[in-house]
């Protein structure tokens, strides 16, 4: 056992640097160490521990691979922050990066016009031989890849690609099109190797998939986007409410 201050004690027989990954790694779990919070230096964590610089970095990069912490240049690293998703509030990428105070941004994967797969105009109650819109693209906070994500939206809405910046609402509500109502559906998965390129973490690291299916005001499908969120990233967030008291 290795113990320093603070609580900071690595249990086992495992290699130190994996004792210190996980022992961080349960302290940023259980919430005793929270987003924003700093770290001790290397050079500190090396002393308090009686580890190598490379033994003590190799920790920090695990855990910065999985999202759990983030290295700023010239100040150190840091518990990086989890965003809270709210599943009653229907907003865009841009939108909830805006609210956080943090510049949204997209990398494009894909902008192509095309005939309606069978599925997309099931969902988007579309004639078998509608056009479509189709986007991909990896959403960025800040520069920090955060989800991927693939909309379908009938061509009809977005008929050229003029004025489509990084925000997909932005360009529909320019048009008078901003979707007022839509499902979702959220289920948890694991990156495979192209995700966890796109979004640089480790292959098999925990994603949120989410389905959304929106509407315009007169009950029109708008848009249907699935996209992968960072698990390490994003807590989805639902308001519940029941007609029965609890006693």
């Amino acid at each position: 056992m290795t113990a320093g201050p603070d609580g900071l004690r690595l249990e086992g027989k495992a290699p130190i640097y994996l004792r210190l990954a996980q022992t961080l790694r349960q302290k940023i779990t259980t919430g005793e160490l929270d987003a924003g919070d700093a770290l001790p230096s290397e050079r500190d964590l090396c002393q308090i521990l009686d580890a190598s610089r490379v033994t003590v970095r190799r920790a920090i990069e695990t855990l910065i691979e999985e999202g759990l912490l983030i290295r700023r240049q010239g100040s150190g690293t840091y518990v990086a922050p989890r965003i809270e998703a709210q599943g009653s509030y229907l907003s865009s990428f841009s939108e909830d990066a805006s609210a956080r105070g943090e510049m949204s941004g997209a990398i494009w994967l894909m902008k192509t016009y095309a005939v309606a797969s069978a599925e997309e105009a099931r969902v988007l109650e579309l004639d078998a031989t509608a056009r479509v819109l189709r986007l991909g693209r990896v959403r960025l906070a800040s520069g920090e890849p955060l989800a991927i994500e693939h909309a379908i939206v009938p061509a009809e809405f977005l008929p050229d690609l003029e004025g489509l910046g990084d925000s997909l609402y932005a360009a529909l509500e320019a048009r008078g099109l901003r979707p007022v109502s839509g499902t979702q559906k959220v289920r948890a998965s694991l990156a495979t190797p192209t995700e966890a390129g796109l979004l640089s973490i480790a292959e098999k690291s925990e994603l949120l998939r989410i389905e959304r299916v929106t509407r315009l005001a007169d009950g029109r499908p708008v848009e249907f986007t699935r996209s992968a969120y960072r698990g390490d990233r994003y807590d989805f967030v639902s308001e519940l409410r029941g007609a029965y008291s609890l006693v």
